[in-house]
C-alpha cells in the first residue's frame, strides 16, 4: 500500500513528516523503519522500535526527532526542524515486514 501526502513549511519552520502502519498488531521488536530523502539519503532508521542514527546523513543531526512513545501505535512519524531548500523533495518511510510504504512530498516557502 502506497500514501502519498504534501506538506508545506517555511524556510527555517519545522515539520512533520507522518507516517503510521496500518497494521494493528504490530510486534515493535520485529518491525524496521527507515526513512529516506529522495530515494537514498538516509535521515532516520527505526530499528525493532529503536531509534538508530549511525547510517544519518550529517545533513540531518540533531535536526530530526521521532516520537518514541507512538511507535506502539504504529505513528514512526518524524519531525523535521531548521527547514532549508535543500530538504525539500520526496521522503519515503519503508516499514518492514509489512512492505508499507508511506510517500510525504516536502514543499519548502519563501526565499
Amino acid at each position: 500500500m502506497c500514501l502519498q501526502f504534501t506538506v508545506n513549511s517555511a524556510v527555517g519552520g519545522s515539520v512533520v513528516l507522518p507516517c503510521s502502519s496500518a497494521e494493528h498488531d504490530l510486534k515493535l521488536q520485529d518491525t524496521d523503519v527507515h526513512w529516506r530523502h529522495n530515494g537514498r539519503i538516509c535521515i532516520y532508521d527505526i530499528i525493532k522500535g529503536k531509534d538508530r542514527i549511525e547510517e544519518q546523513d550529517t545533513r540531518y543531526k540533531n535536526r530530526t526527532k521521532t516520537f518514541p512513545e507512538e511507535y506502539v501505535r504504529g505513528n514512526f512519524s518524524i519531525k523535521l526542524s531548521g527547514l532549508t531548500h535543500a530538504d525539500a523533495g520526496t521522503y519515503i518511510c519503508y516499514i518492514t515486514p509489512s512492505d508499507e510504504q508511506k510517500t510525504v512530498e516536502l514543499i519548502i516557502n519563501g526565499v
